[in-house]
């Protein structure tokens, strides 16, 4: 999450620490939310990459890989490689929150399977947003720093490079909440979560969801304050 401090005036920093603060709370939420639910076993006592495998069957993708990564909530699938990999809290965890987030990081990979318009687009955006990620600040606080006439162009080159974070930030959202609504159905349909169950999953991945509500919106905030500044410059 990149986050620009300096030169902050009074109209920013209100919107600056709402924005700051829906991302704190978003991200205890997520973490108390899946620490909850990881201490409620499902009633069939199938682990996480046990129903992320018969949902991948399920859906004819068998050139997916499961695996086992370190951590707590590091889930994710790698389209390149077309591995799902399930964190060690979700891997080998039969409770709720596991079969969520597993089912959750399924219905990536069946995206990825049914060419997911939203998914490819951002998929295609990921050069150019590692790219806008690294360089995007450090043009605009050179273009600030010197005092020539390259100074405006190397501050709009920074802000058309930081558009790449915003809009990879919102393109985002319509994946992971697509991924979500197919991994609720999945677990619902297929009987694999029932009733309270069904209803801890879904906290679960609304908790989740808000944390990259969160990151879209620090994103615009960051690309208006880089605006205002271009725009301060100007008129110095």
């Amino acid at each position: 999450m990149i986050i620009i401090f300096w030169g902050y005036n009074t109209s920013y920093l209100g919107l600056f620490f709402i924005v700051m603060i829906f991302s704190v709370v978003a991200q205890i939420g997520v973490s108390s939310t899946f620490q909850r639910y990881s201490s409620v076993a499902n009633s069939k006592g199938l682990t996480g990459a046990e129903v992320a495998r018969q949902m991948l069957e399920h859906a004819g993708i068998r050139d997916v890989r499961i695996e086992s990564i370190a951590g707590s909530l590091t889930d994710h699938y790698d389209p390149v490689h077309k591995v799902l990999r399930l964190s060690s809290t979700v891997y080998g965890s039969p409770s709720v929150a596991a079969l969520g987030v597993a089912a959750h990081e399924t219905g990536h990979a069946i995206q990825h399977a049914e060419n997911y318009s939203f998914l490819w687009i951002r998929s295609a955006m990921v050069h150019f947003t590692n790219i806008g990620s690294k360089w995007s600040i450090p043009l605009v606080i050179i273009g600030l720093a010197i005092n020539s006439s390259w100074s405006y162009y190397l501050m709009v080159a920074g802000v058309v490079l930081f558009l790449f974070v915003v809009l990879f930030s919102l393109v985002t959202l319509p994946v992971e909440f697509d991924a979500s609504r197919r991994a609720l159905n999945m677990l619902e349909d297929r009987n694999y979560l029932y009733g309270s169950e069904l209803s801890g999953a879904r906290k679960v991945l609304k908790a989740a969801a808000m944390t990259y509500v969160a990151a879209a919106a620090t994103a615009i905030v960051n690309l208006l304050r880089l605006l205002s500044l271009i725009s301060s410059r100007n008129r110095d």
